[in-house]
């Protein structure tokens, strides 16, 4: 019982991450695009408005005007965008807890690269993310801030470097996920303590009848745009750990700065239209180019495989699954899968805390595992995805000799 309402906490939990991530995303696109969109207003604008907008959406028509700085008075029904922010975070921590923290011999301790107690391999997550922020949060206030370009160039830098460091010491999944757990904490750090602040301030002046000072909306604005320009690099990371071939790779940390870079030219694509109304379609040629380079580093090292025999190859032309359930290495490779795999992909898993096989996916059969050789092959062979962790111990060995029987039905896999 404890398992099964475990497992549909999980699964609220991050159902309701999803939501608030989806609505703070959102609101996010959709201001930026707003303050790049804006236009010289016609006619004799209010005092203090630098631009407005024309919109049409769900059947009525708004017209949005910005304050430079902010409105002489204060109106009294202001709507704060940030509990769309805060949530988000907060379920995401809630998530990262439930499953890597709780759940780290699984998901997170790797003894490969570092035989951590759960406690101390949560500690280092923990400290990853709070370290993220602080280092962050003091470049942006350095004499950097004044020059965006290399600002952006260091930070850059000190990402990849953050997620080199927790490649070397998490299993493939929970480096990818601290990643962007990291860059999802900078984007929520920067509306609480900066962007929500400043702001906050700002509405306290114009109370009090100040004058507020420009630099608070500026400071403001820089963060925003930074978080624009996070967004979609986090979405992957996030996704990530659903996809052994970005994860499970030695390249994973690469993959990650890669990302940074394919989400920064999108970003580059839309900002511009918004502003402008010019479309950069070389953007898309930047973004496809990058792209391409993580399916490269996902396979590098690549799979290496023997040649398949000649009977095995005159087998696959008639039956691909009869091509790998009568080839040499099948028995090998059963032995394997059964002693490696199968307490937890079984029709009633023996592995602690888990009540139903991963993904639905059952070894617990000859006929089971040549079923499943694609996905064998991407977890287990192409990736190192399988076992998390590699809690069972899978040799190197173990794993060309799985590589062996696969390229005996060469083309079962799709490839």
């Amino acid at each position: 019982m404890a398992t099964y309402l475990a497992d549909w906490l999980q699964f609220g939990v991050r159902w309701l991450h999803v939501v608030t991530a989806i609505a703070w995303i959102g609101s996010s696109f959709y201001f930026i695009a707003l303050d790049l969109g804006l236009r010289k207003p016609h006619g004799t604008p209010p005092a203090g408005v630098g631009g407005e907008a024309w919109q049409v959406h769900g059947g009525g028509f708004y017209h949005v005007q910005k304050y430079m700085v902010a409105p002489p008075h204060m109106p009294e029904d202001l709507t704060w965008f940030k509990w769309e922010s805060y949530s988000a975070w907060l379920s995401g921590a809630a998530l990262l807890f439930l499953v890597y923290y709780l759940g780290a011999d699984l998901f997170l301790i790797d003894p490969e690269k570092a035989d951590l107690p759960a406690w101390g391999a949560s500690l280092i997550g923990i400290a990853g993310l709070a370290l993220g922020w602080l280092v962050y949060d003091a470049l942006c206030k350095s004499p950097l801030k004044r020059n965006d370009t290399a600002l952006l160039a260091v930070l850059f830098v000190y990402v990849v470097a953050a997620s080199f460091g927790f490649a070397q010491v998490f299993s493939g999944r929970g480096a990818m996920l601290h990643t962007g757990a990291m860059i999802a904490t900078i984007m929520s750090a920067n509306v609480f303590f900066t962007i929500i602040p400043n702001q906050t301030i700002v509405v306290a002046d114009l109370k009090a009848g100040r004058t507020p000072e420009a630099r608070l909306g500026q400071e403001a604005k820089q963060r925003s745009l930074h978080n624009n320009y996070l967004t979609l690099p986090v979405i992957f990371l996030m996704l990530s750990n659903h996809y052994p071939l970005a994860f499970a790779t030695e390249w994973n940390w690469a993959i990650a700065g890669v990302v940074l870079l394919l989400g920064a030219v999108i970003r580059h694509f839309f900002n511009t239209m918004h502003k402008t109304g010019a479309k950069l379609w070389w953007c898309w040629g930047v973004a496809a180019v990058l792209f391409a380079i993580i399916v490269t580093l996902s396979g590098s090292p690549g799979w290496r495989a023997g040649e398949a025999s000649d009977a095995a190859a005159a087998a696959w032309t008639q039956d691909p699954q009869l091509a790998l359930a009568t080839s040499p290495h099948f028995e090998a490779a059963e032995s394997i899968v059964m002693s490696r795999c199968s307490m937890c992909h079984a029709r009633e898993p023996l592995w602690p805390g888990i009540s139903h096989a991963p993904k639905g996916v059952v070894l617990e059969t000859a006929a089971d595992i040549v079923h499943y050789a694609p996905l064998i092959e991407r977890q287990a062979v192409r990736s190192h995805a399988m076992p998390p962790g590699n809690v069972t111990g899978l040799e190197p060995e173990e794993r060309q000799l799985l590589a062996s029987w696969i390229q005996s039905g060469d083309g079962v896999t799709g490839r």
